[in-house]
């Protein structure tokens, strides 16, 4: 059936069965740590998913500041929306890991849609809950407390990986891409996420993040 080409994990991520994909001419390509896969203001050519690895991507502000607005992992899709409104990509994508990562035409990748509605609904639907996730998220972190803004983003965080709350979860993101995520300093992220820690809300093992 069309609906096991299509895994969308309550429809917050996109994957698209790796053997229709290959059915349709897709590529399994190896990128190499901190490669650019393809740079902000670039015209969308393709669609990608990851078969092995991490992916960012980011964006420089007017001041030079690099902001991350996303980091994918392997299942996952990523630079997707452009593809559909024919716009430059607003942020570049870089492995973060070494990565191996399935590319397949922009042309190939509408006909698939065309041949297959059913993933073609799960993609506007899944496009929906971006938007709707992206209003809620600044609607919580507007004009809270900094320990409430990461909370919160920890929160979502496990949500969208199926993390259980009494589980304890390995947070992907350095200090600078909470901050980006969550409009703050990253002098404020360090110091609030200290106190998180003494306060046990939060784990540092290692410097690493635990939650």
């Amino acid at each position: 059936m069309i609906l096991n080409h299509f895994n969308c994990s309550n429809c917050r991520q996109m994957h698209i069965d790796t053997d229709l994909l290959y059915t349709w001419g897709a590529v399994a390509k190896k990128v190499p740590k901190h490669a650019v896969i393809f740079f902000e203001n670039d015209p969308p050519l393709s669609y990608y998913q990851i078969l092995e690895g991490t992916v960012k991507m980011s964006y420089t502000n007017e001041d030079g500041k690099d902001l991350t607005i996303g980091i994918f992992n392997e299942g996952n899709s990523f630079g997707e929306p452009p593809l559909f409104i024919e716009q430059p990509y607003p942020a570049s994508a870089e492995a973060q890991t070494d990565c191996v990562i399935l590319k397949l035409s922009k042309t190939n990748f509408f006909s698939l849609l065309e041949e297959n509605p059913e993933i073609q609904s799960r993609v506007l639907k899944l496009f929906a809950w971006k938007i709707y996730n992206k209003i809620v998220f600044s609607k919580n972190i507007i004009n809270h407390k900094p320990e409430y803004r990461i909370q919160y983003f920890l929160d979502n965080l496990k949500r969208q990986h199926n993390s259980k709350p009494s589980q304890k979860m390995k947070i992907p993101y350095t200090r600078q891409e909470i901050a980006d995520f969550t409009g703050l300093r990253v002098e404020t992220v360090i110091r609030t996420i200290s106190l998180m820690n003494k306060n046990k809300k939060i784990e540092i093992i290692d410097h690493k993040l635990f939650y």
